[in-house]
């Protein structure tokens, strides 16, 4: 206790550090206040259950903190600016004016941030025209149908937008990953409710030691998922003697550290993202289509083996994919090679390319399927009889968001830390991240 309360007044101390957690409980505070505001021309008492026990709907509403649910003007929250990073993405491989933008550097990411802006209002737009007809009731509709519709989707849009722009400011004036905290907000923001209602369904049906064996279980899988997003392959990277100056520094062997689960939390985020679109397009042909109509159903309900067979391939395809365009292996052994290092027993160049390559097939594919495994830890969950936004919270995406994005702020806050020799934060273990040296750029 005396060490985590020397090191809040550490944290406090730091003016820096202080304001960036100041402006992120402020940005949280202003996203919280725009998920209960309801859409103009709305009779919120007429409002009944939006997701209408939908487990694709309910996850969403729970990726949202309750936002959809309650018919608000950040309804589809960040998910389409999610959707837009992704397309662009993809793009990015197919087209090569996008990908000469993504290696024009600075000047290139400009241009696809803007881009990727006006395709989300585009998404938006989309989705929330779709989102106001096939959810909202038209008796909750208080004024015309058609003026409600379209000044309802230029509120859905201008709310998204704002989203993403909360994020930005987060993550320039903030603590963390602007776009990844605000889905985790949302996400810690149903989780007290998520615990009670689930104490109250097993306390109803005497099953309190069942309650107890399910927190247990929690706690397992979390420390599960600490331990995939945590686990890091060591390369060790040794640095001839170079001469500084005057001085000649001596050699010394340093580690290259590549994680089991590079990706983080975005084949998660990805892969949810993308599988809303099997049943939003069965439902414009589920009324002249039986198989139409058949396929709706099975991608709405988030524990049919279809859904999490599918959603188990999208989080694989998409760590491969996240991890090709996130790590080149070229440009780690140029780097090592300028700084004068090289990996034992490997020659400099191409063969050190090759091996770490190599490393990188043997260490995504468990990582990937790792993360698919804990992804369909909810469908398993409700299996079991738990309710449905537990269930949510007993793996997936909520949880793998939320110990990514959690562990990802705790070395933001550490570096503070660090940089003014604090190390309370960390005296009793330090992250493994952190423990592990970065070849020099």
């Amino acid at each position: 206790m005396n060490k985590l309360i020397s090191t809040l007044r550490n944290i406090w101390s730091i003016e820096e550090l202080r304001n960036r957690i100041l402006n992120t409980l402020l940005i949280i505070v202003i996203f919280r206040i725009g998920s209960f505001i309801v859409l103009p021309g709305i009779d919120p008492t007429k409002l009944q259950d939006l997701t209408g026990g939908n487990g694709l709907l309910g996850l969403l509403d729970t990726l949202v903190g309750g936002a959809f649910s309650n018919a608000s003007i950040m309804a589809l929250g960040i998910m389409p600016y999610i959707s837009a990073s992704i397309a662009i993405q993809l793009l990015g491989l197919a087209l090569p004016y996008f990908s000469k933008l993504q290696k024009e550097g600075e000047s290139g990411r400009k241009k696809l941030n803007q881009i990727t802006r006006w395709l989300t209002i585009a998404v938006t737009a989309t989705q929330g025209f779709t989102y106001l007809r096939t959810t909202i009731p038209t008796d909750a509709i208080t004024i015309n149908q058609a003026f409600f519709y379209f000044s309802a989707v230029i509120m859905l849009v201008a709310g998204t937008m704002m989203c993403v722009w909360l994020g930005e400011r987060m993550t320039e004036k903030g603590v963390g990953n602007g776009i990844s905290m605000i889905i985790m907000i949302g996400i810690v923001s149903r989780f007290p409710g998520a615990i009670i209602g689930e104490a109250e369904a097993r306390g109803a049906s005497g099953q309190v030691l069942f309650f107890v064996l399910e927190l247990v279980a929690l706690f397992l899988v979390v420390i599960f998922a600490v331990a995939v997003t945590q686990a890091v392959r060591r390369v060790p990277v040794q640095y001839a003697k170079q001469i500084v100056g005057n001085k000649v520094v001596s050699g010394q062997r340093q580690y290259l550290p590549l994680k089991v689960n590079i990706s983080g939390v975005m084949p998660i985020i990805f892969g949810q993202a993308l599988m809303f679109i099997p049943a939003a397009v069965a439902s414009l042909f589920a009324e002249k289509s039986d198989t139409a109509a058949s396929i709706q159903q099975v991608f709405s309900d988030f524990t049919s083996w279809q859904y999490n067979l599918l959603y188990a391939f999208l989080i694989i395809a998409f760590t491969f994919f996240y991890t090709a365009i996130s790590i080149n292996p070229n440009q780690i052994a140029d780097d090592m090679k300028r700084g004068g290092g090289f990996i034992p027993g490997i020659k400099p160049g191409q063969p050190t390319s090759d091996y770490i390559a190599k490393i990188l097939d043997h260490i995504t594919l468990p990582g990937a399927v790792l993360l698919a495994i804990i992804a369909i830890f909810p469908a398993i969950a409700n299996l079991f009889g738990m309710t449905q936004v537990f269930a949510s919270f007993f793996g997936g995406t909520s949880l793998l968001i939320l110990v990514g994005v959690v562990l990802d702020t705790l070395q933001q806050v550490e570096s503070y830390l660090l940089m003014k020799r604090y190390e309370g934060l960390m005296q009793s273990g330090r992250l493994v991240s952190r423990q592990t040296s970065v070849v020099p750029q």
